[in-house]
């Protein structure tokens, strides 16, 4: 399942995937990048996203891996594609975007306080010592 984001939407993919759980792995064999998140101790079955960043948009491609992959004359995956667990994982991921975007404006907006404060409080500085100045003129 594919999802595309704009940019501006997920600043820091790999933030939200390690606030969802996922671990960064790059496969031995190919050497490609991407993200997997263990259901169990054991290494399958494990949902696998790849993420791409291209054109202002960032794209989240999962699957679920059931079993280890077999080579040879035979290529077996067992990945599920679709279906509702691998949409109810999306809903996951989404929320932790939406979760994400709001802890990043919540902390701009502390920091637009903060300096409104220290701005206000250097004015009242000012005056204060305008007011002191005058005193003894």
């Amino acid at each position: 399942m594919k999802r595309t984001c704009p940019v501006s939407e997920v600043q820091n993919a790999l933030e939200v995937l390690r606030k969802a759980g996922y671990s960064y792995f790059r496969d031995p064999q190919s050497g490609e990048e991407s993200f997997i998140l263990r259901l169990t101790s054991e290494f399958y079955p494990r949902f696998h996203l790849y993420v791409e960043n291209e054109h202002h948009e960032v794209t989240f491609d999962l699957h679920l891996d059931q079993k280890k992959p077999s080579y040879g004359d035979n290529t077996k995956h067992s990945g599920e594609y679709t279906g509702s667990t691998i949409e109810k994982e999306m809903q996951r991921i989404d929320s932790w975007i939406k979760a994400v975007n709001r802890e990043k404006n919540q902390d701009s907006a502390e920091h637009d306080i903060d300096v409104r404060n220290k701005q206000q409080q250097k004015k009242l500085g000012q005056e204060l010592k305008r007011w002191w100045y005058g005193l003894f003129r």
